[in-house]
């Protein structure tokens, strides 16, 4: 059972506190839960709320101690945070336990001198105090998440769903993370390197989003759609397409597919036998000489490796 501690630096956002609790219990390999979820904080009892209400606490900060993944979420304490939460995230680091944050959570890993010379994330709205207070951050300002490795940073809010998935699906494989990702009603997979935000406002609801188109799409994974077939389905022009799609979902009709074929074949993978390059044609990927390239490019495991590693069968 890994061991999830959620760590609540005060003032907290309580509904950044929520987010691993919701999505850790939810992942089930065989039936059974893999993760356990454990909240703790400096000084148990009642932890001021960044906006909002106030919550309870039980647990202190010696649960860092038996924790497999540290997650700070996000806090109002973005240049003062406790000396002893900073002692006990260097600690863990020093361990080798995995340590993320959500949101501002940033801020107090910068603060322990974690996201020196490393690439890391924040909520957009505070990019450029973080930035101004710690330089040495290798800042990525317009993504979601940043994975670099032991150290894990995301945005802001729904951003932090993105990355507990991600986490999952980096333990159990693309299967366990998308029925995680059903369970709580997220995209099952939006990439890190996606813009936190749009600034084209989305189309109003009046049959003009292309969810529809994308839904399409997802059925017909192995057949080699283009623009012109999936702007017809939308019934605009390509460049329409184009423009409304990256609106959607921040990325262009060709990257979503690409994103969404590799992961078709990582569940593939996961849970059949079939050959690779039955996988590769199934998923839309071709050949399995060109599943193998994205495979290995996206995430260092050739479809054998990466089978022998997630398989669920």
């Amino acid at each position: 059972m890994h061991r999830v501690v959620v760590l609540a630096v005060p003032p907290v956002t309580a509904f950044d506190l929520a987010i691993p609790e919701m999505v850790f219990p939810t992942a089930r390999v065989d039936g059974e839960p893999v993760y356990e979820v454990v909240v703790c904080t400096a000084d148990p009892g009642v932890v001021a709320g960044y906006v909002g209400r106030s919550v309870v606490i039980d647990d202190g900060l010696d649960e860092i101690e038996t924790a497999d993944t540290v997650i700070v979420t996000g806090t109002g304490a973005r240049t003062a945070a406790d000396a002893r939460v900073l002692t006990a995230l260097r600690a863990a680091a020093a361990a080798g336990k995995r340590i993320a944050s959500i949101c501002t959570g940033a801020f107090v890993l910068a603060q322990a001198g974690l996201l020196d010379g490393r690439p890391a994330t924040t909520y957009w709205l505070y990019s450029a105090e973080l930035r101004a207070h710690f330089p040495t951050v290798d800042l990525q300002p317009d993504v979601l998440f940043v994975d670099d490795g032991q150290i894990l940073t995301s945005a802001g809010l729904a951003a932090g769903l993105d990355l507990c998935v991600h986490i999952v699906r980096r333990d159990h494989g693309a299967a366990v993370a998308n029925a995680v990702a059903r369970l709580a009603v997220v995209a099952p997979i939006r990439p890190g390197g996606q813009a936190q935000f749009i600034e084209t406002p989305l189309p109003p609801e009046t049959g003009t989003s292309l969810a529809e188109t994308r839904f399409w799409a997802l059925q017909r994974l192995d057949e080699p759609l283009t623009l012109r077939e999936l702007a017809a389905h939308a019934h605009v022009s390509t460049r329409t397409l184009t423009r409304r799609f990256r609106a959607e979902t921040g990325s262009s009709p060709l990257q979503w597919l690409l994103h969404q074929r590799i992961d078709r074949a990582r569940e593939l993978l996961e849970v059949t036998d079939l050959p690779v390059p039955e996988v590769a044609r199934r998923s839309g990927l071709g050949t399995a000489e060109s599943l193998r390239q994205h495979l290995t490019r996206r995430h260092g495991l050739t479809p054998s490796a990466y089978r022998t590693a997630f398989s669920r069968r």
